[in-house]
């Protein structure tokens, strides 16, 4: 994508983290950018902090669920009438050893994290057809390192390594451009942490949107289809 001004992106769970960091990052070079969250009141804090009342389409949307999915796309191509980058984006972490770890947030991150970037692209797919455009999701360094406790997160990630590589694969004869970002260490709220400066050592969200303006500007006949992305230095103790 030579020219990225006025270009359509859509953003799950893009209302903190990461999300809102690659927001920001889209709307600053002239995007037009839909986010999408779980409750208005969160779309609404979002809105205030990327102070972008033109190009910025809030969209409630809950991943789990193809309807709602659908029902976001169709709001930014009645808005927008195209659409060429969807960041799956949206995501959680529940941690816990495997004999501890319930039933319920099993299913929450089954549903959250994997069955929500096949939502996400089912629904999005044919819009993409039409621009050649490009599909992201936002995986974890989780999706090929596995850890105690992580039994529910790693097999999620690795599961979304895995969806987007084979997705890749289908989509490329369409022309559209299909990656996975694995980040390591960010600071952002997930697992309830608290940005605050002693996260400084970490990824910040606007990294992460730096990174995918890069892969959006990257000539078409060259696809980064897996990048993997870690603080430069662990913590400093």
């Amino acid at each position: 994508m030579e020219n990225l001004e006025n270009k359509v992106a859509y953003i799950t769970g893009g209302s903190k983290g990461i999300g809102l960091g690659v927001a920001k990052k889209l709307l600053q070079i002239g995007m037009k950018v839909a986010i999408s969250g779980r409750s208005w009141e969160s779309l609404e804090k979002a809105k205030l902090l990327l102070n972008a009342p033109v190009n910025l389409l809030l969209v409630r949307s809950d991943v789990t669920r193809i309807k709602d999915e659908q029902a976001a796309i169709r709001n930014i191509l009645d808005e927008w009438g195209q659409l060429d980058v969807v960041l799956a984006n949206a995501g959680v972490g529940v941690f816990a050893p495997v004999d501890e770890l319930s039933e319920t947030d099993w299913h929450l991150m089954i549903n959250t994290n994997l069955n929500g970037v096949f939502n996400t692209l089912k629904a999005s797919v044919d819009a993409l057809k039409r621009s050649k455009g490009y599909y992201i999701t936002l995986a974890s360094l989780a999706g090929t390192n596995f850890f105690a406790g992580g039994t529910g997160y790693n097999a999620t990630k690795f599961g979304v390594v895995g969806f987007t590589q084979a997705a890749m694969l289908d989509l490329r004869k369409y022309d559209i451009k299909v990656s996975t970002i694995m980040p390591g260490s960010v600071a952002t709220h997930f697992n309830n942490n608290l940005p605050s400066e002693k996260d400084n050592w970490k990824i910040q969200p606007e990294d992460i949107g730096e990174l995918v303006v890069d892969l959006l500007k990257m000539n078409p006949r060259t696809l980064p289809s897996k990048i993997e992305v870690r603080p430069t230095r662990p913590d400093k103790k």
